[in-house]
């Protein structure tokens, strides 16, 4: 535990404190505290604002995503149809495209001079509709991976017992299915709601500024009105709404480890049988047509769409610097972009993959803390992180302000909980007497990682780098503070392209989007390819 451990200390928990202490802290008082801060913050009727829509909207996105996700959960589970992997990775992409991505591919559908502006003379990318439609698209895949992972290996001998003893149904799935089910329902609403609670590139692009949520008010604050005692207000309140979220995620995974009996996905899945089950399947294939591939193939089709045609003068123009927003040609932003990703990745299988052995090794309330301040970059604002970064690693011996490994640790911090699910779960099912053998028989605790524990995780280590890989290319929060001019990543060109008047700032920020979602969508294809339905909780 001592390397994960030092490195959250200094590049999470010393930055983000830092940051907190100079917004609260008064210089001219003899660095007092002003904690009638707290008060003066949270009493102002303009945060007040934000905290409710940030948690109105949060609850709503959260409520809409089951309510279309759930559906879709039941078909994957359940059922067995040509295309059925190829989809479920489908579905998946969002999930792992940046929100800059998500919020654009949702502007060219829903804004000024997208589809439904030019056809019916609509315009949603003001209103909370955008919003909550973006958030669902988002989410939808960690409704279907968490409830319908657990769903297709629930043993439907066990309804089916119901049905014999008389039960309806409907009767047979609320008192057998739901109870077993209700703990994978709860961890996946609470994920939900914390990536919808701590949403920023999203709203920054769609919600314009009617609507702003806690993050968005806190680089607000932070960037553009430095006032670092608000922001550090407003992160404090955000740490403990995502500690709570997080505390009562922790719970009800360890509920769902006490299911009923799972069994092998593969001998649930049939193909559907009568008019119903064919009706509810093609409704799922129109919601994930309509919510996930429509926004991807209309950013496409941007991207290919200059006012005399269609072609690829958007990409090419990516070449150019001249009269442009950047120091350098667009296009090197790809190239900064998969390298800080893959330094970034090396360092979270480092640190994600000596926490999850350490965590495997260890029970007791110190470990299940150190798995909760795991988890805690992920709802913890990332805006905060960036902008501690700069205030505090700046002097030796981490003078790293003008080092580009600044970017790779900040997003390292984002892919490390990913590589700790990932690979946590398989670590946990390795039976220790085999470690106790080759220990017996003479081998060094290296030795029996290397022998015992790595060829069986080896294929959740891939998978977990590929996750890593995927959410540290599509960093943003942190990343728009810390990476320098010249060496832009892909979502912080996106976002100053979008920031920018003009057809031709807007095509190249799809243009440079579609690139990225096709990296992210590789990378998830291939993932697909070499994980199994075990590997990890997601």
């Amino acid at each position: 535990m001592a390397l994960p451990v030092a490195f959250f200390a200094v590049f999470f928990a010393y930055p983000v404190a830092a940051i907190v202490a100079r917004g609260l802290k008064d210089r001219r008082a003899g660095g007092s505290w002003q904690i009638g801060r707290l008060r003066d913050v949270l009493t102002d009727p303009d945060i007040q604002h934000v905290l409710w829509f940030t948690s109105w909207q949060a609850l709503a996105s959260t409520g809409l995503t089951l309510l279309i996700a759930l559906p879709g959960a039941y078909v994957f589970a359940r059922f067995d149809f040509p295309g059925k992997q190829l989809l479920r990775a489908v579905v998946t992409v969002p999930f792992v495209l940046p929100t800059v991505v998500v919020g654009t591919a949702f502007l060219a559908l829903l804004g000024r001079g997208g589809v439904l502006d030019e056809l019916w003379g609509l315009r949603l990318d003001t209103s909370v509709w955008a919003i909550l439609l973006a958030h669902v698209f988002f989410n939808y895949a960690v409704v279907v991976r968490t409830v319908g992972g657990l769903w297709a290996q629930l043993d439907p001998r066990q309804e089916e017992a119901a049905r014999m003893l008389g039960a309806s149904r409907f009767a047979a799935w609320r008192q057998v299915t739901l109870p077993a089910l209700g703990p994978a329902v709860a961890a996946a609403a609470l994920m939900v709601f914390l990536f919808t609670f701590t949403s920023f590139g999203v709203v920054q692009i769609l919600g314009g500024p009617g609507f702003t949520t806690l993050e968005v008010e806190i680089y607000r604050q932070t960037a553009q009105l430095l006032a670092l005692d608000t922001a550090a207000v407003l992160t404090l309140v955000q740490f403990a709404a995502v500690g709570a979220v997080l505390a009562v995620h922790a719970w009800t995974v360890r509920r769902r480890e006490s299911a009923l009996k799972l069994v092998d996905a593969a001998q649930t899945a049939r193909r559907p049988q009568g008019p119903a089950q064919w009706a509810l399947l093609g409704g799922v294939l129109l919601a994930v047509l309509l919510l996930v591939l429509v926004p991807l193939a209309v950013l496409v089709e941007r991207s290919l769409h200059p006012s005399d045609g269609y072609g690829f003068d958007y990409f090419r123009e990516l070449g150019s610097a001249e009269g442009g927003a950047f120091l350098v040609p667009p296009v090197e932003a790809v190239g900064n972009s998969l390298e800080y990703a893959l330094a970034a990745t090396a360092i979270a299988l480092v640190i994600g993959g000596l926490a999850a052995a350490a965590l495997t090794r260890r029970a007791g309330r110190l470990v299940r803390g150190f798995d909760a301040l795991l988890m805690l970059p992920l709802g913890v604002s990332a805006v905060t992180v960036g902008f501690g970064f700069l205030i505090t690693l700046d002097e030796p011996p981490l003078d790293l302000r003008a080092s580009w490994i600044l970017v790779p640790l900040a997003q390292a911090l984002v892919g490390v909980p990913f590589v700790v699910r990932t690979m946590l779960p398989v670590l946990r099912a390795v039976d220790e007497r085999l470690r106790e053998a080759a220990a017996v028989l003479g081998a060094s605790p290296w030795r029996v990682w290397r022998e015992v524990d790595l060829p069986m995780v080896r294929r959740a280590l891939l998978v977990a780098a590929g996750f890593a890989f995927a959410v540290s290319l599509g960093e943003f929060g942190a990343t728009v503070f810390i990476a320098r001019p010249d060496q832009p990543t892909l979502p912080v060109a996106v976002a100053t392209l979008l920031s920018r008047a003009g057809e031709l700032n807007y095509g190249q920020a799809m243009a440079l989007s579609t690139l990225l979602m096709l990296v992210c969508a590789a990378s998830l294809l291939l993932l697909e390819r070499i994980r199994t339905d075990r590997t990890g909780e997601f």
